[in-house]
């Protein structure tokens, strides 16, 4: 049995009494924790042992949702409570798809929209038990000096499992920091960093307590999930978009697809295990879509520079993802599809990308 280690807990009733307490505590002795869904299991594990954890779920201002320019979450917002939220299932779709598809309901009762945002990253060498990773001199993100995922590599290579970071960076969101000196407000995609130790660019005394999506009359969004299992899966890859003006377009083959500059949209992938993390698609954020025929059939187009040899670009049809990788001079295909037991999936397969 994996027992929790010692440790002395706070529970404030204030974001301001909470950002003392981060403030006041030594580097690396304290972390937050709301619903522990991630930290707990991690502190089990030894993987993260905090010699004080301070509680925000007694913190009511991170539990509010607000209309404004937009809509303000609380970062303290269950994923239960947001799937929940008339105005963002018929506003943010693709919110609303991802948050809905996190682990379970009983892990979305008590996880929360700032955890799963700032959710440690993964990697199969560091998700495992203390005796485990002590057997291999355990791993550069804790208490190793190699990165086995590349052995050669100067920094570790774990990588993002976050499902509503995706949706945030196709919605434009912004989160606000506050810390007991200042507070300040930057997008989500400043939030992390290529980085698998440091992979957020929050603060050591900073809580993240609220997403801000701005409106957005007359778009729609979606967000789509690869993984192994049907449910209670992390994602290998997800993919989320918002788009705005009629979704009629030409068929797209093996070749970019030819613009319209009178219809643009906005997509961000945030790939996972072998692809990288929010932050780095920094040529995919506004393209075109491609030309109408009658068909009514609709396409996208995007690339992400994701390495020195890796190209990745995704083809979004009516009833399929299509993503060819390009690696040191190969070019392979995969059919990647909802639902999927498996990573690949046969060419019969299909998958429906709804924009709400």
């Amino acid at each position: 049995m994996m027992r929790l280690p010692h440790f002395r807990f706070h529970a404030p009733r204030t974001v301001s009494e909470a950002a003392e307490l981060l403030a006041s505590a030594a580097p690396g002795e304290a972390m937050l924790v709301a619903g522990g869904t991630d930290l707990v299991p991690n502190m089990k594990r030894r993987q993260q042992v905090p010699a004080t954890l301070i509680g925000l779920r007694r913190v009511a201002e991170l539990r509010a949702i607000a209309n404004g320019d937009g809509l303000s979450i609380g970062a303290g917002v269950t994923l239960t409570e947001l799937v929940r939220d008339a105005r963002v299932r018929s506003a943010y779709g693709a919110l609303w798809q991802a948050a809905s598809q996190v682990a379970t309901p009983h892990l979305r009762n008590m996880g929360t929209l700032g955890g799963n945002l700032c959710l440690d990253t993964r990697c199969n060498y560091y998700d495992q038990s203390y005796e485990w990773r002590k057997a291999i001199a355990f791993c550069m993100k804790k208490d190793g000096e190699t990165c086995w995922v590349a052995t050669s590599s100067p920094k570790c290579l774990a990588v993002s499992s976050t499902d509503t970071a995706p949706a945030l960076l196709a919605l434009g969101a912004r989160v606000t920091l506050v810390s007991a000196q200042s507070s300040r407000q930057i997008p989500v995609s400043d939030l992390f960093q290529n980085d698998g130790i440091h992979y957020l660019t929050r603060q050591r005394a900073e809580i993240l307590t609220a997403v801000h999506v701005p409106q957005l009359d007359g778009w729609r969004s979606t967000y789509w999930k690869l993984r192994r299992r049907g449910a209670f899966d992390f994602p290998v890859l997800s993919v989320a978009a918002a788009v705005i003006g009629p979704l009629v377009a030409s068929m797209v083959r093996s070749r970019p697809p030819r613009l319209n500059p009178d219809m643009t949209v906005r997509i961000l992938p945030l790939s996972l295990m072998q692809i990288g993390y929010p932050g780095m698609a920094q040529d995919g954020k506004w393209i075109a879509l491609p030309g109408a025929d009658a068909s009514g059939r609709w396409a996208l187009y995007f690339m992400n520079v994701t390495g020195g040899d890796q190209l990745l670009g995704c083809l979004l049809n009516c009833s399929l993802v299509h993503v060819r990788q390009h690696h040191r001079g190969a070019l392979r295909s995969k059919r990647l599809c909802r639902g999927q037991s498996h990573a690949r999936a046969s060419a019969s397969d299909k998958c429906d990308l709804v924009f709400k």
